[in-house]
């Protein structure tokens, strides 16, 4: 799965890296170092006038038909061998699909004593921006609210991730990207070709501090390799 991730620099590389035409709602957008569940984080989708938008969304996607939003909670990820038969996420492969921006996300390493977790940064070789696939969603609660949410989309793990964990999150190949926000593209089968991940030879991982295990902890700190003695 995918539980955390981070998103630094500011607002205008993102609007320019993802080719946004307009922006909602991110004014006050500051860099995030350790990007959690059910928070408000930046999302790139394709308007019905085809015009590519960044806006705050909440991560844990709510399905349309939940009668409760801590269904949310549950849906911060979708698996990629099952996302075209579920139910909460069938309708937004095909109509809904997302770019959320990243620089980075960190997986946990399980260690031989109980409840003891080793904690990785996970980030391009080039230190650049990515983009996970996503899907989104827009409920409406019993008071008229919508809240847009969105949800992560992972794989089995690669050769490097691998190693310390059986699941990871997808980057998209930047070439796919586009592809992935096309409104016209219904194709299962080039959906599927779309999300085959970013190679692992242009990734790499590194330790960093157990702070990252507790959001409130959004600092330059959590980022910062764990220097072995």
């Amino acid at each position: 799965m995918c539980g955390r991730y981070s998103i630094l620099g500011e607002i205008s590389q993102i609007l320019l890296r993802f080719d946004v035409d307009e922006q909602l709602g991110l004014e006050k957008f500051s860099p995030r170092y350790n990007v959690a569940p059910t928070q408000k984080n930046p999302v790139v989708f394709t308007n019905e006038q085809k015009k590519r938008i960044l806006m705050p969304m909440r991560w844990g996607l709510i399905p349309r038909w939940a009668k409760d939003e801590t269904i949310g909670n549950r849906m911060i990820n979708a698996r990629a061998e099952t996302v075209s038969e579920k139910p909460s996420f069938k309708d937004s492969l095909m109509r809904r699909r997302c770019l959320i921006p990243a620089d980075g996300y960190y997986e946990w390493e399980k260690t031989g004593k109980p409840g003891k977790r080793t904690p990785f940064r996970i980030v391009l070789k080039s230190k650049e921006f990515f983009a996970f696939a996503g899907l989104w969603e827009a409920w409406t609660n019993q008071i008229g609210q919508t809240i847009r949410t969105y949800t992560i989309i992972t794989t089995q793990a690669d050769e490097l991730v691998g190693k310390i964990h059986p699941r990871m999150p997808i980057i998209l190949k930047p070439e796919n990207e586009n592809v992935w926000l096309d409104p016209e593209l219904k194709s299962l089968s080039d959906l599927k070709q779309a999300l085959i991940p970013l190679p692992a030879d242009l990734v790499e991982m590194y330790e960093v501090s157990p702070l990252v295990g507790n959001p409130q902890n959004d600092t330059e700190e959590v980022i910062k390799p764990i220097k072995k003695s």
